[in-house]
């Protein structure tokens, strides 16, 4: 049965790192949901958040070959993790403005630009209530929808 997982990867912060790591799923078929990176506040060191999908034996294999790389410091799992997501929403100036205001409140969402054609929402909350905004607002016909992709820091 396929799960989803969030692995955090801490990283030395140099070339070719992150091409290394995508690289090792590519190379293997495992296919990544979601990525993002952002150096750490020691600008030596990388947090890589990867969000992937397999049955157990496949996540296992993944966490296996990530500790093997030799630029990777440290790997966490799911259980040991807080997750968030950002997104952004283009709608038409004329859409029900309070409604998108109530239902992006509701996300720890709120506007983030007006101008005569557009109007701009944002929220950031964990990726499964991103999803259910999504489906809250679909009928509103968003002209354009940006995500982050899953930020994630260990709890522990």
């Amino acid at each position: 049965m396929e799960t989803k997982r969030t692995i955090i990867v801490n990283v030395l912060n140099e070339h070719g790192v992150l091409s290394r790591i995508s690289g090792l799923f590519a190379g293997r078929g495992y296919n990544i949901e979601s990525l993002t990176v952002a150096p750490l506040l020691d600008g030596n060191l990388s947090r890589i958040s990867i969000v992937t999908k397999g049955d157990e034996r496949v996540l296992e294999q993944i966490l296996k070959q990530l500790h093997k790389l030799i630029p990777v410091l440290k790997v966490s799992e799911e259980e040991q993790i807080s997750e968030l997501e950002s997104l952004l929403v283009k709608f038409n100036n004329g859409e029900n403005m309070a409604d998108l205001n109530a239902i992006f409140g509701a996300y720890n969402g709120k506007i983030l630009e007006i101008n005569d054609k557009n109007m701009i929402f944002m929220a950031c909350d964990t990726p499964s209530r991103i999803e259910s905004l999504l489906k809250a607002i679909k009928a509103y016909k968003p002209k354009d929808i940006t995500r982050s992709g899953t930020l994630a820091i260990e709890t522990n």
